[in-house]
């Protein structure tokens, strides 16, 4: 779980995954993908616990979050995506079943 990818265009740019913390993750999707961070998607295969996680997509220039929602922080969570002006999408479904 934890598992982060940015996507720009038709292309994965960045994957984090595997790590104890999603800001984690987020971190290193961010790092592998360098550059190619700004403009593109981040995918979650959960909910975005923290705000922390948008701060570091912000600073990376990331447009979109796609997430599934669900986080007792949800509230807080889209109000900072709001405040970067990026976009999110809540699928409702999670990729792993623990």
């Amino acid at each position: 779980s934890n598992a982060i990818i940015l996507v720009k265009g038709m292309q994965t740019v960045g994957i984090g995954c595997g790590q104890t913390s999603r800001v984690e993750s987020v971190n290193i999707a961010i790092q592998k993908a360098g550059a190619k961070a700004k403009g593109s998607l981040l995918i979650s295969d959960a909910f975005i616990p923290h705000v922390d996680n948008i701060e570091l997509a912000c600073k990376a220039g990331i447009k979109v979050v796609v997430q599934t929602g669900g986080s007792m922080a949800d509230a807080d969570v889209i109000k900072a995506a709001d405040k970067a002006k990026i976009a999110m999408v809540m699928t409702g479904v999670r990729h792993f079943k623990h």
